[in-house]
């Protein structure tokens, strides 16, 4: 399986934060592509930002003027394909783990697999849609040794 992963730390925080956080993301890329089958080389880049980058995304992307976890962005389509970005927000999710009790690194890897699993065109729009991506996000967390997100004392994912 090829992976063309960039991984742009944008906010240097997430390196004290989560140690090996370039690690983490390409093993929670990897575990997502796995359950999906994907094998393709569409390049993708992941992207650890603040929340106020996360703001201005968000305002200026979806209309809504506060930050988020994650926000997934898909390539327009061109010659060469790509698969597009995902970017998270330091102080969001730090701030979910700590609430929630769960390890940073879970919480990273989630959002990770979450926003891959957007750019691969699912979503959880409807129950039906949401079933689906969330039994892909714990496929994928497993393999990564990360509990089930969805377990009664999880966070909501609010992407």
């Amino acid at each position: 399986m090829n992976l063309e992963l960039n991984v742009v730390v944008q906010e240097p925080a997430w390196r004290a934060a989560v140690k090996d956080v370039e690690s983490l993301v390409a093993d929670a890329v990897i575990a997502a592509r796995a359950v999906m089958g994907d094998a393709s080389d569409s390049p993708l880049s992941v992207v650890l930002a603040d929340d106020a980058r996360i703001k201005e995304l968000n305002i200026a992307y979806r209309g809504k003027k506060e930050a988020t976890n994650v926000l997934a962005f898909p390539a327009r389509q061109g010659p060469e394909p790509e698969l597009g970005d995902v970017i998270l927000a330091l102080e969001t999710v730090v701030k979910e783990a700590e609430s929630s009790g769960l390890p940073l690194r879970d919480r990273v890897a989630h959002m990770v697999v979450h926003g891959y699993l957007h750019l691969a065109g699912y979503d959880h729009q409807s129950e039906k849609e949401a079933d689906v991506m969330e039994n892909l996000e714990r496929q994928a967390l497993a393999r990564l040794g990360v509990a089930d997100p969805y377990a009664d004392d999880g966070v909501a994912v609010d992407v």
